[in-house]
């Protein structure tokens, strides 16, 4: 306790907060997962996540970024049965690992994040710009998720890092 507490009486959680306009403290994000992208701007990729997670083609959702890039990217894993429901009947007997593979879904899912940063008014740089549809869930099971049910950022930051820097260098070629 000693040390959750400076000798000025503040509290150290760990947490980042803001002060909203009615003078209540919103919790932000934890510090060890808020990370900086090349413009000097910090990202909680919690909040993101909150937000991202609102597609109805998503069941999870995990938001990075690393230092030398200039916006995030995603590892998503689509709600299985929504993708039935509403991608293109034509692969209603495909396995979902393959459904996942697909371009076209890829996309949608894509412009439908998109559209839920332009609703929920996130900046340029929050605005994921390019994601990987992963067909198995984040769990217990493969290391990805604690007993609370919370994603181990660093496991799966690890898992999916040459995946999230192929998404980087994607994008670098749809630009040249």
């Amino acid at each position: 306790t000693r040390e959750a507490i400076d000798k000025d009486g503040w509290l150290h959680t760990g947490d980042v907060g803001e002060w909203t306009s009615n003078g209540a403290l919103r919790i932000i994000d934890r510090t060890k997962h808020i990370f900086k992208l090349n413009q000097g701007i910090y990202i909680a990729p919690e909040r993101l996540e909150n937000i991202y997670s609102r597609s109805q083609w998503i069941e999870q959702i995990f938001v990075d970024g690393i230092s030398t890039e200039a916006t995030v990217v995603a590892v998503v894993i689509p709600d299985e049965e929504y993708v039935r429901k509403n991608f293109e009947s034509t692969h209603a007997t495909m396995p979902f690992s393959e459904l996942c593979k697909d371009e076209k879904l890829k996309h949608i899912i894509l412009n439908d994040l998109n559209h839920l940063a332009k609703d929920n008014q996130l900046k340029y740089f929050e605005t994921i710009s390019n994601i990987y549809v992963q067909s198995e869930p984040f769990s217990l099971e493969n290391g990805l998720l604690t007993t609370t049910l919370k994603t181990r950022r660093n496991n799966v930051r690890k898992q999916f890092q040459t995946i999230i820097q192929s998404l980087y260098n994607a994008d670098k070629k749809a630009k040249a």
